[in-house]
């Protein structure tokens, strides 16, 4: 094709230049190499590779974990006219083989896919028949074991390669100089090629207030601040919590957690990045892929447990470069919770190895048996049964993940199914409590094959369009017809979904390693205490803090965030003393005057000393 990377832009997007290192990372991959391009939050990863699978023939495969990132893209790329689709958990078999196909088949630009299903028989069959252009993996830090946010499937992406020439581009935000060696060696690189757009923000202000009375603090920032925030917290209690006390205080705010419905989450994002409310109360489930350019301050309530998910937040302030906010919040209560976060995130193998054995118990899952299954997972259940502290459950479940025996897909919707109870035959010799109910039955029969012999996901607002009644006029006719022991209904929910990946092994089987938990354990460690390093840091500059942390060296500090505004204001203090006492001496001084009446800060206060004299302000010293 010999459309440019400037016209695609122009075409699809309408914009007229590419921001810092796209150009580049988009030239790097239409020339076939594997690229691992690192753009800070908001850098606008997505266009670099959405422009140049536009340029190529073929369907581009982009893996990702991110569920309502996935929903977002595909309808972002329908909204331009460009055909994308996506396969992600939560899917049934029979639309899953639907999308595939389309993918395959239907002339599809962008196939959107979760990591798990990777590896699946299903996929690898349409996969070899599929002309694929480039693998994209976003979030590639999760492929990195020395990443914060690990993710085992991730490393079934390598294995694509063996079916196809392909070029990856591997994209992520966060990456330090040893996660980014990892990415690269675990998705086979050709050749190392790191494209980094760098990690400052100079708009972006880091601000750290040790305080105990958070609740003002946040007040404080919300007036002082004009334009919409994000207000960070750990759990989805305090995002309703604080929500309600900044809308009691004149503020508009709302709340945004994992635990709510897929609609609310949309109405409450939709109403935030309008301008409807100044401020999202939220946990970490938002704020991904969320292109809101005008977000003038980010403040978190707690302490992150990493620099990783610090920088990645933070940096969701400020993206049309204009000056904006990042504000951490922090008191002995937060250490005191990371250091039990950090005791409780990594229970000994032993118990490790026996949460794998109670979870297959739970279901009644024999030994060598259980692949493929997918089960609505209750931590709280779990636990009460078998009388468990349910964090180190969930930190146990979370390494069983690690080590890729099953996949934990938290707060899924999970979509209604029906599985009718009786045979086809008798089915129509039944009375049935209502004639209305008759093509309801027929349409079920006639849309979803297995119906009659496993519970199927089904479309209730198509369903009920065709039946001619309403969403809740059907959820009451399910439930009749399953009360009168006809079919079996399953209504939607939210729900945690394990999807377990292999057959239940042998005790002893599981091969977890103390060389590789030891390290693990090690680098989860090494970030809880970078983190504690930078809130602690009273001297320097913020941003060269994390700039160092991810192994790029500052050419200056940034001039604006807290640590470097405080020694400004204490230079400043300085001149205007040195001064003073210098024309108390009618100008007449040595250095050893200077030391004998500031003799606490002798080093800084010559540096001061000389810029006053280059200036002209002071004359010199005598010697």
């Amino acid at each position: 094709m010999d459309t440019t990377p400037g016209e695609i832009l122009k075409k699809y997007w309408g914009y007229e230049s590419f921001r810092p290192r796209q150009l580049e990372i988009i030239d790097s991959a239409l020339q076939g190499r594997d690229t691992l391009a690192i753009l800070p939050t908001g850098g606008g990863k997505s266009i670099c590779f959405q422009v140049p699978a536009l340029m190529k023939e073929g369907l581009c495969l982009v893996v990702t974990p991110l569920i309502s990132l996935m929903k977002d893209q595909v309808q972002n790329l329908a909204s331009r006219g460009i055909l994308a689709i996506a396969v992600h958990a939560g899917m049934t078999p029979h639309e899953v083989d639907l999308a595939l196909n389309n993918a395959a088949y239907g002339g599809f630009k962008f196939l959107y896919l979760s990591p798990e299903r990777l590896s699946t028989f299903l996929f690898r069959k349409y996969l070899s028949v599929m002309n694929v252009s480039f693998i994209v993996v976003d979030e590639a830090h999760c492929i990195s074991q020395w990443g914060y946010d690990f993710r085992p499937n991730y490393l079934e992406i390598a294995q694509i390669r063996e079916f196809t020439d392909a070029p990856v581009l591997a994209l992520t935000a966060t990456a330090t100089p040893r996660v980014a060696d990892d990415i690269m060696e675990n998705l086979k690189f050709k050749a190392p090629n790191i494209i980094c757009g760098g990690f400052s923000r100079e708009n972006l202000s880091y601000i750290v207030r040790r305080c105990e009375d958070k609740n003002g603090q946040i007040l404080a920032v919300c007036r002082g601040v004009s334009g919409s925030g994000i207000v960070y917290v750990r759990n989805r209690r305090m995002t309703e919590e604080l929500a309600r006390m900044l809308e009691s205080q004149g503020i508009s705010a709302t709340f945004y957690h994992a635990g709510l419905t897929a609609d609310l989450r949309s109405e409450r994002q939709n109403l935030w990045k309008s301008g409807g409310v100044q401020v999202m109360v939220a946990t970490n489930a938002f704020g991904m892929g969320i292109d809101k350019p005008d977000v003038r301050f980010v403040v978190h309530y707690d302490l992150p447990d990493s620099p990783e998910a610090y920088f990645q937040e933070a940096g969701r302030g400020g993206r049309d470069g204009k000056p904006s906010y990042a504000v951490l919040l922090w008191n002995n209560s937060d250490i005191d919770r990371l250091r039990q976060i950090q005791r409780v995130s990594f229970p000994s193998l032993e118990y490790i190895e026996d949460i794998y054995h109670k979870v297959h118990v739970f279901y009644g899952i024999p030994y060598e048996e259980g692949m493929g299954r997918q089960l609505k997972f209750d931590l709280q259940e779990f636990c009460r049964k078998f009388s468990l502290f349910s964090p180190e459950v969930y930190y146990a479940i979370k390494y069983i993940e690690r080590e890729g025996h099953w996949t934990l897909a938290e707060d899924l919707d999970v979509q209604t199914k029906v599985k009718f109870e009786v045979d086809r035959g008798a089915l129509y010799s039944i009375d049935l409590p209502s004639p209305a109910m008759v093509p309801l039955l027929e349409i079920l029969m006639r849309r979803y094959e297995g119906i009659f012999s496993f519970p199927s996901a089904i479309d209730e607002e198509q369903i009920a369009a065709q039946t001619g009644v309403t969403v809740p006029m059907l959820r009451e006719m399910l439930y009749t017809l399953s009360v009168n022991h006809i079919i079996r209904y399953i209504p939607q929910a939210k729900a945690n979904v394990l999807f377990i990946a292999h057959n239940r092994l042998y005790p002893g089987n599981l091969q977890l390693s103390p060389k590789r938990y030891a390290l693990l354990k090690g680098a989860y460690s090494d970030r809880v205490e970078a983190m504690k390093e930078y809130v602690a840091a009273e001297e320097g500059c913020r941003a060269s803090i994390l700039l160092r942390y991810f192994g790029e060296e500052p050419a200056a500090d940034c001039g604006c965030c807290d640590l470097c505004r405080e020694r400004a204001r204490r230079e400043k203090d300085s001149a205007g003393e040195l001064q003073s006492f210098i024309e108390s001496r009618g100008g007449v001084y040595t250095l050893g005057d200077i030391k004998a009446a500031f003799p606490t800060s002798s080093a800084a206060i010559f540096d001061t000393l000389r810029g006053l004299i280059d200036s002209g302000t002071v004359p010199p010293y005598k010697h």
